[in-house]
């Protein structure tokens, strides 16, 4: 069974048009606007939105062919419990009894959700809201952990806070864009569309800094094939060659930076010779790179999975941090370190407090003001005040024994996850599996106990947020299929069927957009990066037309800070940042 979809490419003759609806594209987190048209005979046509200020109406062949993901075809349509067909009732009621059993007998800690950057951010808050605050275990962890953890712990090392300092519009200020395991080419390329469109009016130079020859390196002006893990090597090098030709930011460094000396001399400690040896590159190529970066003063040093998904990711996150602190080239048009995300919304699952050792708005679980301010906010008494499983461990302890209880939404661990065999051999040793999804049958779901269908792109609604801190909604334009039902509304529906309806009681997603924007502001006032409070009191009418914006956006404000750290503000405990 399939929906009847257009293409702009496809489509000769259209019909009489039905309405266009402004939403987000499902795929990566550059975060283009899509306007979805749909049509009297029920076909669906895509194009690129030229008012969204991720993509201006461009669009990659993905984006192109968002049609192909609505079909019908193999999606899970209606509740399924042992098998078997179940409606909303039983599959819901059985879902909470038994992880309220479980939690009765084995403790709070026995029990876990496993979330996916595929999640909008309401799906993602009360997920966390629930686990968190009202269970109150930290074990709920996301698939974004595999590729964004390094970042985020690199994020919070020298800045105190997971701020990604500047925006795409950097990208096309820039006169040199250093691209670091990235291939932006294939995996982010509408971020790659805008710089090449750049590059013909203005030359920016590019340096691909890659292990391998993709689709960016034939395009470089200079790639650098290091050998893989030697990125730490390579940027202390640097670090000390902006040293010896002076162009550090003295003045920068001593007003609002710490540890400079100590990270300088283990920078130094290396030759040329070592680095040219312990990454592979020669010398001259070592130095070409060198000189390129020490002397222009807008550069953007773009990473992305190869730094990630790295044993030394968050290293290799601080020794790029270090080059621009050093100097000054950070938050100021065309200029900065710059992570970009893979999944749709894996940004906005950091900012909900996502991970498992999060609470939500960028708030720690271990910081006795942050945990205070959220568990008087929710009044959640038995707020998690440890962090939870990772990942990775998460299935060890499933595997175990440990965690007796456990609920997946929107992924496909089995498939994604490292070790599949030792994901497979957990779910089939777990007491109790849940799985929300869109699709009857993954590698996952033919382990779960009950399947809850979940809206999919197109039918559901909400706000996700991207690589440069914009937050967009993501409109419904289609019928839901079936009995499906948003994410939001399945937690709900649990969270009240274990006994914390008064926490539980949204009507519609603006309302859950409303208190999370409302938390953000909570005793704040700049002490904090994450700040959406501008927001707090959104109606459903202000929430259907609300446009993207870039976070902070205070509240009273009617525009948002563009960029961080130009001001030397970071979000430590003595306001400095850290090499």
């Amino acid at each position: 069974m399939t929906r009847h979809v257009e293409t702009t490419v496809q489509s000769a003759v259209r019909s009489a048009v039905k309405s266009t609806v402004k939403t987000t594209c499902a795929y990566c987190g550059v975060g283009c606007g899509i306007l979805a048209t749909t049509h009297t005979d029920g076909s669906v046509e895509f194009e690129g939105d030229p008012d969204h200020p991720a993509n201006f109406g461009r669009l990659c062949s993905k984006g192109a062919a968002l049609g192909d993901t609505l079909s019908l075809d193999d999606r899970l349509l209606q509740p399924m419990v042992d098998g078997r067909p179940s409606n909303w009732d039983g599959a819901l009621d059985q879902v909470a009894r038994r992880f309220a059993d479980t939690i009765a007998a084995h403790g709070p800690d026995s029990v876990a959700f496993y979330v996916s950057g595929q999640l909008l951010n309401e799906d993602y808050y009360l997920a966390n809201k629930l686990m968190k605050g009202f269970i109150g275990s930290a074990n709920i962890d996301t698939n974004s952990r595999l590729c964004m953890a390094s970042s985020v712990a690199g994020h919070k090392r020298a800045f105190g806070a997971d701020t990604v300092p500047g925006c795409y519009e950097d990208l096309e200020l820039a006169d040199v864009i250093v691209l670091v395991g990235s291939n932006l080419a294939w995996c982010h390329p509408v971020l790659y569309q805008r710089i090449a469109a750049v590059r013909a009016q203005h030359g920016t130079k590019i340096a691909v800094i890659d292990p391998r020859q993709t689709a960016t390196t034939e395009a470089a002006d200079l790639h650098l094939p290091l050998a893989a893990g030697s990125d730490v090597a390579l940027f202390n090098g640097l670090l000390a060659h902006l040293d010896k030709t002076g162009v550090l930011d003295h003045g920068y460094v001593d007003r609002y930076t710490s540890g400079f000396a100590a990270a300088l001399a283990t920078a130094q400690a290396s030759s040329i010779d070592d680095i040219a040896a312990n990454t592979g590159l020669t010398p001259a190529a070592l130095q070409d790179f060198y000189d390129l970066f020490a002397g222009t003063e807008r550069v953007i040093t773009v990473y992305s999975q190869g730094v990630n998904q790295s044993t030394y990711g968050t290293d290799k996150v601080n020794a790029i941090i270090n080059c621009h602190l050093a100097t000054g080239r950070i938050g100021r048009p065309g200029m900065g370190p710059f992570s970009v995300t893979g999944q749709p919304n894996a940004m906005g699952g950091r900012e909900v407090g996502g991970l498992a050792n999060q609470l939500a708005c960028h708030m720690d679980l271990e910081n006795p003001e942050h945990h205070a301010l959220v568990r008087t906010f929710w009044n959640a008494e038995n707020l998690a005040d440890r962090p939870g499983l990772k990942a990775v461990e998460l299935f060890e302890a499933v595997r175990v024994g440990r965690i007796k209880a456990l609920w997946i939404m929107a992924t496909n661990p089995v498939d994604s996850l490292p070790e599949a065999d030792t994901v497979r051999a957990a779910l089939q040793a777990c007491p109790f599996v849940v799985v929300s999804d869109v699709a009857r049958h993954t590698d996952t779901t033919a382990h779960a106990d009950v399947l809850l269908p979940a809206a999919a792109w197109g039918e559901k609604a909400g706000t996700v947020t991207n690589s440069e801190r914009r937050i967009s909604r993501q409109r419904a334009f289609l019928p839901k299929a079936g009995a499906v039902r948003p994410d939001w509304w399945i937690i709900q529906q649990v969270a009240r069927r274990m006994g914390f309806a008064d926490a539980f009681n949204f009507r519609h997603p603006a309302e859950i957009f409303a208190e999370y924007a409302e938390l953000s502001g909570l005793d704040n006032g700049g002490k904090r990066d994450f700040d959406i409070s501008a927001h707090e009191a959104i109606s459903n009418e202000d929430y259907e037309g609300l446009q993207p914006f870039q976070w902070p956006m205070e509240k009273g404000s009617i525009s948002c800070q563009t960029r961080f750290f130009a001001d030397g503000q970071f979000f430590t405990p003595d306001r400095r940042a850290r090499f």
